[in-house]
């Protein structure tokens, strides 16, 4: 039995579709009012999980339970959840308010409750004063907004977000971001939501569980995700990363000491649990941990590599520099840009030097 603080409880969740595999044993709990993101490249599997969630794919094998009932075979409409969806897939026939009320209709809700919980949703959303017009005369992130208002007005236990704000630009992406965290703080309903956007991931998740091959390969806070990466894939798609080829010789209270050809011994943080041996092994450092240093300069106990600049992109809130190591491995470099004009010394051609604390690094264990 699902605990009672548990809103959503999956046990080795398998789904295939004939020989393919789309699922792969997939088994985690969804607390009470967070907001979980599931994280992958395309074909990962996410979205199937979230179908199988809301009962529009049922499992092959294993269980899904929603507040402690076991969903079995039920249908969408018998499940405590409300979906919303990319193409947000309004009504264009009726107005806002009809689109945001079918729902409650369906529930034989009154007309006097069904006009004000319509109201209390536009204004949930920040969208009063439309419910008299048609979807085709409001803005994609105003469709949005009342896709989401249609969702929230039910009230349901639990709300599925497949990549709704994926059709939305840039900067209206950002400001639905920071809306869908308020929502999820002040309704508290539980979020699942789907995105293979690392930067949404991190912006609004309790919790990430990132996906590949169908199956989650870490679960954990985003600056958990972000800063302890356990695996090559993870640390690659969260966010830019570096990674070297070395040898694991030594290791004592939780810093092992990898041997890198070409470059020296470096001193990194080993993953916790039991994912690394001695041997062959790969370790990641963010760019933004690399700081620059006079040789022979760093600080006591940092790594130091030394290298040549071979190419320096401006992105404005920072200088992301390229550097090639001695053994023909690239590492970049993100550099804060400021009022004071450094990049002399990082120009291209110019060699230079970079450090980086141990604890700023770790071993990845295998795959």
């Amino acid at each position: 039995m699902t605990n009672s603080s548990t809103s959503i409880e999956l046990r080795d969740l398998f789904k295939r579709f004939g020989d393919v595999v789309a699922v792969d044993g997939v088994s985690l709990s969804v607390a009470e009012g967070e907001f979980l993101t599931l994280l992958g490249p395309s074909g990962c599997g996410k979205t199937t999980t979230l179908r199988m969630i809301g009962g529009f794919e049922l499992p092959s094998s294993g269980t899904i339970a929603i507040g402690g009932e076991e969903m079995g075979n039920r249908p969408p409409y018998r499940r405590p959840v409300n979906t919303v969806f990319q193409n947000y897939a309004l009504f264009p026939h009726l107005s806002v308010a009809k689109n945001v009320a079918y729902g409650l209709e369906m529930a034989r809700v009154p007309k006097a409750e069904r006009t004000r919980r319509v109201g209390e949703a536009l204004e949930m959303v920040r969208l009063p004063g439309v419910e008299g017009r048609k979807p085709a005369e409001l803005s994609g992130g105003q469709q949005q907004r009342v896709a989401l208002a249609r969702a929230l007005v039910n009230r349901p236990r639990v709300l599925l977000l497949d990549e709704p704000l994926g059709a939305l630009d840039l900067k209206l992406r950002k400001t639905m971001q920071t809306e869908l965290k308020r929502l999820n703080r002040e309704t508290g309903a539980t979020f699942v939501y789907v995105t293979h956007d690392q930067d949404e991931a991190l912006t609004m998740s309790d919790r990430i569980a990132v996906m590949n091959a169908g199956r989650v390969l870490q679960l954990g806070a985003p600056a958990e995700i972000y800063e302890r990466p356990r695996t090559r894939f993870v640390a690659d798609f969260i966010g830019d990363t570096n990674v070297l080829d070395g040898t694991l010789r030594a290791a004592s209270g939780g810093i092992g000491a990898v041997d890198v050809p070409g470059v020296g011994p470096l001193r990194v943080r080993l993953p916790d649990g039991d994912g690394v041996v001695s041997g062959p092994v790969t370790l990641a450092v963010r760019p933004e941990k690399l700081v620059p240093v006079v040789a022979d300069a760093a600080p006591s106990g940092w790594n130091v590599l030394e290298g040549t600049v071979t190419d320096s992109v401006y992105r404005g809130t920072h200088t992301h520099h390229t550097i090639l190591l001695p053994n023909g491995a690239l590492v970049t470099l993100h550099r804060q840009n400021s009022a004071v004009a450094t990049e002399e010394a990082f120009g291209v051609g110019s060699r230079v030097w970079v450090a980086f604390a141990p604890e700023s690094g770790t071993v990845l264990a295998a795959e």
